[in-house]
């Protein structure tokens, strides 16, 4: 990737081009097997103003997108070729779900997980499942999501005034899935979201078939704002689910239901699930062409009487809204992120944190976080020099410059009787023995990566921790996932 200010150049390091990017974006994107995009060589890219750049070929494209989603602008998926050519219009459009599988196949750990973070603040659906075209490998997006931290209230927790604060990747929730088979007229994408532009959705995807987006429904408690009274995750397929059984078999084995859309004369393809292991309800909604929808509730393919029909998209949100609630139960199942690996590495689909690196930083990260229980109690003991002392000491060099508590004792002597006192208590805080946690940190530190540990330490916090009602006048959620 070039820089547009001249500045930065990414290409010209190696020729080495993967088929799939290539595709993509023609030769914009350098995907190297050695040195992959990292976020030092992203931030070169925003020294100019994104006003200022001139979108007219897919490199400039790929630029304004990635300055756009760094300032967490919320239009950075709308971007698009402009020119005076038409049909170099025409050539150079990209969808943008390939836009952003193309980044990530082409960026390393740390770089996928600050494009995560910010597609979470625009409310964007981030990645769950990525596939490489080229080496026809799938990937769960595990250790990108691994930083995201939410705020919900839940019916409950508004009821006593409370929320919860919680890292996604450890909270349970029930998944609701979305997929079909073959083109259908009906867009998931805007059945789940209709507020979301679909700018750029009509251009045909090229890498990113067989993409799972994942999002989440998280409640602020406001009974006239929410649409379901507690927090969800959504995936949705991209693509046609008899060319990626894969994908379809894991969502089928994870979610607590899921949803097919499909067209009235192929619902004898779904006769071939019987013969699968599901774990999720299945629910049909066949259509015509003349726009009449029918919902179907099949509870692992045992067809019941419940049947809807309506004629419009709008009509059908509402009877689609009240069968997800319905589904979702007290009893619905409920899965975490960090659960999902298990099902992952079953389906044979490859974890993103499974490397030897993040394995071995890991599993020193657990040995320090598994003792944490209570937050004081752990700093008192594991960390001893940090606690009175370390006040005492924080108080005493305070005090050296403030003499608020001098009286008429003379300045010069007061200073002198604090500097003895800081000495005593470092020497106190020298006989300190090192406790477990600081053995097992600097054991951690020097036998794992040195940028990958810190992250695992600050990443494998578990648990919510109490959080202020949140008293918005709108829902907070993620569910703005139509980008094609």
């Amino acid at each position: 990737m070039k820089c547009v200010g001249g500045d930065c150049h990414f290409h010209g390091r190696k020729q080495n081009m993967q088929r799939s990017v290539q595709l993509l974006l023609q030769n914009t994107l350098i995907y190297e097997y050695d040195t992959k995009l990292k976020i030092s060589h992203i931030l070169q890219i925003i020294q100019r103003d994104t006003s200022e750049i001139n979108i007219e070929t897919p490199e400039s494209l790929t630029e304004a997108f990635l300055r756009r989603l760094l300032m967490c602008d919320t239009n950075a998926r709308s971007v698009k070729c402009l020119s005076s050519d038409l049909e170099m219009d025409k050539k150079n459009a990209i969808n943008p779900l390939d836009l952003i599988a193309g980044l990530f196949l082409c960026s390393d750990k740390f770089l996928q997980q600050n494009m995560v973070g910010k597609m979470v603040q625009c409310q964007f659906a981030v990645t769950l499942l990525l596939p490489n075209v080229e080496t026809r490998e799938l990937t769960m997006m595990l250790w990108s999501m691994r930083e995201i931290v939410q705020n919900f209230t839940a019916l409950q927790q508004a009821f006593r005034g409370t929320g919860s604060e919680e890292r996604l990747v450890f909270s349970e929730m029930p998944l609701v899935s979305f997929a079909r088979p073959g083109k259908h007229f009906l867009s998931k994408s805007q059945m789940l979201n209709k507020l979301l532009s679909n700018r750029c959705g009509d251009v045909p995807r090229r890498i990113s078939e067989g993409l799972v987006e994942f999002s989440w429904y998280l409640p602020c408690g406001n009974r006239s704002v929410d649409k379901f009274s507690e927090p969800m995750a959504v995936a949705n397929l991209r693509g046609d689910i008899r060319s990626f059984d894969k994908q379809f078999t894991f969502l089928c084995q994870s979610s607590a239901v899921v949803y097919i859309l499909c067209e009235e004369s192929e619902v004898e393809y779904f006769k071939y699930l019987q013969g699968k292991q599901l774990q999720a309800k299945v629910i049909l909604i066949s259509s015509k062409r003349g726009k009449s929808f029918r919902l179907t509730v099949e509870p692992n393919l045992k067809t019941t009487n419940l049947s809807e029909t309506k004629t419009t998209e709008t009509e059908l949100a509402r009877p689609l809204q009240e069968s997800v609630s319905q589904m979702l139960g007290k009893k619905s199942k409920k899965v975490s992120l960090e659960n999902l690996a298990e099902r992952a590495w079953r389906c044979e689909i490859l974890v993103d944190d499974d490397s030897n690196e993040c394995r071995s930083a890991l599993k020193y990260a657990r040995k320090i976080t598994a003792r944490i229980d209570k937050i004081s109690e752990f700093k008192d003991e594991e960390l001893p020099t940090q606690g009175d002392i370390w006040k005492a000491i924080s108080w005493v060099q305070t005090e050296h410059w403030k003499l608020r508590k001098a009286g008429k004792i003379k300045a010069e002597e007061y200073r002198k009787t604090l500097e003895r006192a800081e000495k005593e208590f470092k020497k106190k805080q020298q006989r300190f023995e090192m406790t477990t946690t600081m053995s097992n940190f600097l054991n951690g530190w020097s036998a794992s990566e040195v940028h990958l540990f810190p992250e695992m330490v600050g990443n494998d916090t578990r648990g919510s921790v109490p959080a202020p009602a949140v008293s918005s006048t709108e829902s907070i959620h993620d569910t703005k996932n139509e980008v094609s």
